[in-house]
């Protein structure tokens, strides 16, 4: 949720309707933006109005609560249906990297730090004197943000500050489908939250291509080649006491047991059992 002010009726969230202007310009879907970094659009319904320079704080820990603190306005300008997926900033650059202008800026951003999300499609939502908003925008909803600044100290020109998006889940499936984001959905076929359940593939530079990983309330693997672990099964009888999650990918189904140490995945071919990994798995 933003939290830029409380909305006001046909206005912006701590600004009034008769001094938007020009300095709204986002629209209201951004996934059929096409190949463009940056394109016009129209004032949403509930553009945010607080300010862009926002003190950020670093916290010792992971999680929404430092995600949103990290990232000042980027985070507070989101719209997110659950919890903020990711925040960071203030975003360095260096003595001759500045941008001549916003735009310039923001493609820095990406040319930096190769942030996982959309690359094209942005709006301008907010722009001020020394600091621009851009918004990348699902269905008039803004669900990855970034403000740019310039003329920080010892970084002279336009470059990114701050920012912050949400769940990939929240992103259009034509996104996350063509850069191999695993969405699962529930019984109702809603996208369900990365954060709630997610799977990825292994890592090829660590020969774990083989290895299929799901996150839930921990690690657990498909692991047909024991890279990793010995307890993989490609074939089994779900257990009596297992339950339908409900959760979806493809034709995976996921049942799970009260104990959780192992995923049972039912697939078109019969039950697959993925073990629960004894802690973390990190690839170096």
């Amino acid at each position: 949720m933003r939290t830029g002010g409380a909305a006001t009726g046909g206005g912006v969230r701590g600004i009034p309707t008769a001094v938007l202007g020009a300095a709204l310009v986002m629209a209201v879907v951004g996934c059929d933006a096409g190949d463009d970094l940056v394109v016009d659009g129209k004032v949403p319904s509930s553009p945010y109005g607080g300010p862009l320079n926002v003190p950020t704080k670093e916290l010792d820990e992971q999680g929404p609560r430092a995600s949103r603190l990290a990232s000042g306005a980027a985070g507070r300008a989101l719209e997110c249906d659950g919890e903020i997926w990711v925040g960071n900033g203030p975003e360095g650059w260096s003595d001759g990297d500045g941008g001549a202008d916003p735009e310039q800026g923001l493609g820095l951003y990406f040319d930096l730090f190769s942030p996982e999300g959309p690359r094209s499609g942005y709006r301008v939502e907010r722009r001020e004197r020394d600091r621009v908003l851009y918004s990348y925008d699902v269905d008039g909803r803004t669900k990855v943000a970034v403000v740019v600044a310039k003329d920080q100290k010892d970084r002279p020109g336009w470059g990114p500050e701050t920012s912050a998006s949400c769940d990939p889940s929240e992103l259009p499936a034509s996104y996350t489908d063509s850069h191999g984001y695993e969405i699962w959905t529930d019984r109702a076929g809603r996208r369900v939250p990365s954060s709630e359940v997610s799977s990825r593939a292994g890592d090829e530079h660590c020969g774990w291509q083989q290895v299929h990983f799901l996150e839930l309330d921990g690690m657990y693997a498909r692991d047909p080649d024991a890279v990793l672990t010995d307890r993989y099964v490609d074939d089994v009888r779900m257990p009596a006491d297992a339950r339908d999650t409900g959760y979806r990918y493809e034709d995976w189904a996921l049942w799970l047991t009260d104990d959780r140490r192992t995923a049972y995945v039912r697939t078109a071919d019969g039950v697959e059992a993925w073990p629960r990994l004894g802690e973390d798995v990190a690839c170096k």
